[in-house]
């Protein structure tokens, strides 16, 4: 159902995260928001994240530089470009200001892959108690979005996080790990992670992990698990 004039804000989209629920547009032309609530739901587990040889050689090479909350607006405007696999983006001028607004207030994040002063990829996502809700990301240099995720995952078990919401499984995302759960198992699933208070800046947002480090942290088995 499309929210018409209605003003989204950011504390309705957070109380729709925390629901189960999350916003998508049509397009980028069309100025209307609907909900969706998936019957099944993508999920990373992050113990079960899995990196293989020839990426990890990547990620250890350091041949990228992985900034954390320094470029909104340019890794939406990656997100929202054109790809080779996708001709078309659901990222419209609503959709961009809600999640401004909820990375200006810190609950929306980026993780960005740089090769020198070229931002040539990454992700952003919304942080809710000890879950993240993965929205988009992009690359236009080979294995920049993978990268980014890998970091990700890393920061994200290194903060305490219990949950890594992907709302649907693609081929890209199975790979790494990505499966389907039921809405059910969805729900208590998110419960569990809305009641504790993960740290995303465990690591400083400012500090450079390398690559060695995040592949030892992901190796890592989370507290209790």
């Amino acid at each position: 159902m499309h929210s018409g004039i209605v003003q989204i804000t950011p504390e309705i989209v957070l109380r729709a995260y925390a629901a189960g629920i999350f916003p998508m547009a049509e397009s980028a032309d069309d100025p209307g928001i609907y909900w969706v609530e998936p019957r099944e739901r993508g999920i990373i587990p992050l113990d079960g994240f899995h990196v293989n040889k020839r990426l990890a050689r990547t990620v250890r090479s350091d041949a990228f530089e992985v900034r954390i909350d320094t470029d909104f607006e340019g890794i939406i405007d990656g997100c929202a470009a054109p790809a080779q696999d996708r001709e078309k983006t659901w990222i419209n001028t609503r959709i961009r200001r809600i999640y401004g607004d909820l990375f200006d207030l810190g609950y929306c994040h980026t993780v960005e892959v740089w090769e020198g002063s070229t931002l040539v990829g990454g992700l952003y996502g919304v942080s809710l108690g000890a879950a993240f809700f993965g929205e988009s990301m992009f690359h236009t240099a080979r294995d920049a979005s993978k990268v980014a995720l890998v970091h990700l995952v890393a920061r994200l078990k290194r903060g305490g996080y219990m949950l890594l919401d992907t709302q649907f499984v693609t081929d890209h995302l199975a790979q790494f790990g990505a499966r389907e759960v039921s809405r059910r198992e969805y729900k208590r699933l998110l419960g569990e992670a809305l009641a504790y208070e993960a740290r995303w800046d465990a690591w400083p947002t400012g500090e450079t992990i390398p690559g060695a480090v995040a592949l030892d942290m992901i190796a890592t088995p989370r507290e209790g698990k």
